[in-house]
């Protein structure tokens, strides 16, 4: 049986009509302030604009007090509006703080988009790798303090016989990573794989993590 060509959701018809809803109530509660013709209509536009690019920075960059600052302010406007046209206010005589909050929405808006566009992702900060100190002295062994005397060397012939000892691994442990970092790193590959359709390289990872490179090695293991 073949599958329909149109599918329809539920969940994205239930979205439509609820954006309608706020839509208009924020074009009413505008043109009651006193912004008639267009501007009336650019004030829901200009609260929905802030509320999705605050809700996808956070989906983009994790949890911020910008982000979500901003998300809350935009979505206070929009459901201040739904419970004002309904009956609490007389939008025939608005009050004057409502035309004052209207009035001052665009500058309030153009300062919240600018800041979610053009400000720096906060960065998970990395620990700083604990440093030997130098100028501590060797630790002394006293010999009158060892309980066993060394033994003596074997013969030269059961030297031959002992196999010899693999040389140590020299190669240095990796770093340990903290988990909120593997958490955030994890986040930015899946960004970049939905806008590119491509896996992120460890170079790319380490550029946007800010993170040395064995560092940005150690938390690329982790992500395969």
């Amino acid at each position: 049986m073949a599958r329909p060509a149109l599918r329809v959701d539920a969940v994205l018809v239930q979205a439509v009509i609820a954006g309608a809803l706020s839509f208009a109530h924020l074009h009413d509660l505008a043109d009651a302030a006193g912004q008639d013709g267009w501007k009336a209509w650019a004030y829901p536009i200009s609260v929905d604009l802030l509320l999705v690019a605050a809700w996808r920075r956070l989906r983009s960059d994790g949890p911020s007090r910008l982000a979500w600052c901003w998300f809350i302010i935009a979505l206070f406007a929009s459901l201040g509006a739904n419970v004002a046209t309904a009956g609490f206010l007389d939008l025939a005589n608005p009050p004057a703080w409502l035309r004052f909050g209207i009035a001052g929405w665009p500058a309030l808006a153009f300062l919240g988009g600018t800041l979610l566009a053009h400000s720096a992702g906060e960065r998970v900060p990395v620990p700083p790798a604990p440093a030997a100190s130098a100028s501590e002295p060797a630790p002394e062994v006293e010999l009158d303090t060892v309980p066993n005397p060394l033994p003596e060397p074997a013969p030269l012939a059961a030297a031959e016989d002992t196999p010899a000892l693999a040389p140590a691994d020299s190669t240095p442990a990796a770093p340990a990573v903290p988990a909120a970092l593997v958490d955030h790193a994890r986040k930015v590959a899946d960004d970049h794989h939905a806008r590119t359709g491509t896996r992120i390289d460890t170079e790319t990872l380490r550029a946007r993590l800010g993170v040395p490179p064995q560092l940005a090695d150690a938390i690329a293991a982790q992500l395969t």
